[in-house]
């Protein structure tokens, strides 16, 4: 029954099985934190069940007043934990949002300075694979949607506004894909790399140059995908996707360094 395990006493590290000087490092605060989710884990707590009150875990966890308040900011601060206050308030479990984690991830690689290259050798391992276990198995609903989606510029761009748009919907087609795929990680790690790129274009101004080779390999791409992908043909569905990762690859890394290559020429030099 929910809610009747024992109290987890603070976990003790096994220097011969951790890395000590790495846990030294973590500050008591954060090791309360993982202790409390891990007995969040333990006793199948759910999205609006009670957490225990400061007090208790004062108790519990053997650390002071202000190490407590600020394990649980830490977990607030993830979407882990939300706390009112008032009568009937008090700590309960949180739920973190697709987008919430999307986001807290993207904030981790937004110094890594990515290429296009990084970004498409996981996308070429991974959205053609999803896209043949999707094959056959979507319903009228969904394929509809994706057709439209795939129909939804029949001509090219006309000025750096619409080939933004362009791109952006190109990629949230990929992102309506992967929200289909019933593996939650591999649909989780295929969106984020749609909303990377997404970013990637608009601050490193990809769409500045109207691309009609992109724009018609694309859209092609597309409408024959959600073909395969209607009539069941897992392998067609593979190697259209693979076909069009490579080619977009190709493309896109040629449209930067044309980019680049503009915005260096119109640098005054001293």
């Amino acid at each position: 029954m929910k809610n009747t395990a024992p109290p987890i006493s603070p976990k003790v590290t096994d220097p011969k099985v951790t890395d000590a000087p790495r846990a030294l490092k973590r500050s008591r605060p954060v090791q309360v934190a993982d202790q409390i989710k891990r007995w969040v884990v333990e006793r199948d707590l759910r999205k609006g069940d009670k957490l225990p009150n400061e007090a208790e875990m004062i108790a519990q966890f053997k650390v002071s007043k202000g190490t407590v308040r600020e394990a649980m900011r830490i977990l607030e601060a993830q979407g882990l934990i939300v706390t009112k206050t008032g009568p009937g308030g008090g700590s309960s479990v949180g739920e973190v949002s697709k987008d919430r984690a999307m986001s807290l991830l993207g904030n981790y690689f937004y110094f890594k300075d990515l290429s296009l290259s990084d970004i498409y050798q996981i996308r070429k391992l991974l959205e053609p694979e999803m896209v043949a276990n999707l094959a056959g198995h979507l319903d009228d609903s969904t394929l509809a949607e994706l057709r439209a989606m795939a129909h939804q510029y029949p001509e090219p761009a006309r000025s750096p506004e619409e080939e933004k748009q362009q791109h952006i919907s190109s990629l949230a087609f990929h992102a309506r894909l992967a929200e289909a795929s019933d593996n939650d990680l591999l649909g989780f790690v295929i969106a984020f790399m749609a909303r990377i790129l997404a970013d990637l274009t608009v601050y490193r101004r990809l769409y500045a140059a109207p691309n009609k080779e992109l724009w018609e390999r694309g859209r092609r791409h597309q409408i024959e995908l959600v073909d395969a992908l209607e009539r069941g043909d897992g392998p067609g569905a593979r190697a259209i996707m693979l076909s069009h990762m490579e080619g977009a690859e190709t493309m896109m890394n040629a449209q930067e360094m044309r980019i680049t290559r503009e915005f260096m020429a119109e640098t005054p030099t001293s």
